[in-house]
């Protein structure tokens, strides 16, 4: 009764049973694998963002890459700020989803180094190939606090490094990048600041990092596996049902061809 599964039809049912089955256990784990990344993540942001504050000149130095350890440290730096070099970050939202820039001011310290530092969101300019109005940057020495980030590549970001922009105006918060544009050392990374809070309540400051939000990766992982333990569940019903539906069959089969044989046997008998 299951020679039915050596037919083409339930051949290629069966290897795509078997296809699915690996396919959806390693999409689980895909998505496993982002739940512990995603926690890993958050840990690292708390630890991270409740340390104690310490100077920048502890934490990089020009051309150094910001080792993932140290994202979002907080960070102090002295110094004034260069508004000559100023520039804006294009396509940047707010806490509101607002598309708008970010203010990325040289922050000159005393040893005369560089560190950039994200002032925060302000609205972009009415036309693409206008400087938005800045809010002005406070005069004289200052010191400011704010979590070290790393460079922004295309590759980390996704964000296109376009070229032939407006005049001051850039898509990456890169070091490198600025530090040809000044013609001075900058320090790797930058900081996003967060005090002290600017007049006016203008740039925006940008938002602590979310590390309380896990997503929804740890139920993805569980679907699947559950689509995987669906799929043998499922063949063998159906093998179950064609077995029945065959028997069946053939059980209407013997019930239809029995009075034709009765009656050939009566047509078959002798009279007296």
């Amino acid at each position: 009764m299951y020679r039915f599964l050596l037919s083409r039809q339930w051949v290629i049912l069966t290897l795509i049973a078997l296809v699915l089955v690996p396919t959806m256990i390693e999409l689980g784990f895909w998505q496993f694998h982002r739940h512990e990344r995603r926690v890993a993540q958050n840990a690292l942001i708390a630890d991270s963002v409740a340390a104690k504050p310490v100077p920048v000149e502890e934490l990089t130095s020009p051309g150094h890459t910001v080792p993932r350890a140290d994202y979002w440290k907080p960070a102090t730096a002295t110094g004034t700020f260069d508004t000559a070099h100023e520039v804006v970050v294009r396509r940047r939202t707010n806490s509101d989803d607002r598309v708008g820039v970010h203010v990325l001011t040289p922050l000159v310290l005393r040893d005369g180094r560089i560190v950039l530092v994200n002032r925060g969101w302000i609205p972009a300019a009415a036309d693409q190939h206008s400087f938005p109005p800045v809010p002005p940057a406070p005069k004289g020495e200052v010191t400011i606090t704010g979590r070290l980030k790393a460079d922004e590549t295309t590759g980390a970001s996704g964000i296109k490094d376009l070229k032939g922009l407006p005049d001051r105006q850039v898509m990456l918060i890169n070091s490198g990048q600025q530090a040809e544009l000044i013609g001075r050392e900058v320090l790797g990374g930058y900081l996003e600041q967060i005090e002290p809070a600017p007049t006016g309540d203008t740039p925006e400051l940008i938002p602590e990092p979310d590390h309380d939000s896990i997503g929804a990766h740890m139920a993805y992982a569980v679907q699947w596996w559950l689509f995987a333990a669906g799929v043998p569940v499922g063949w063998v019903i159906l093998v179950r049902r064609e077995k029945r539906d065959q028997e069946a069959a053939a059980a209407r089969s013997d019930d239809s061809g029995a009075p034709e044989k009765n009656a050939d046997a009566i047509q078959a008998t002798p009279s007296r």
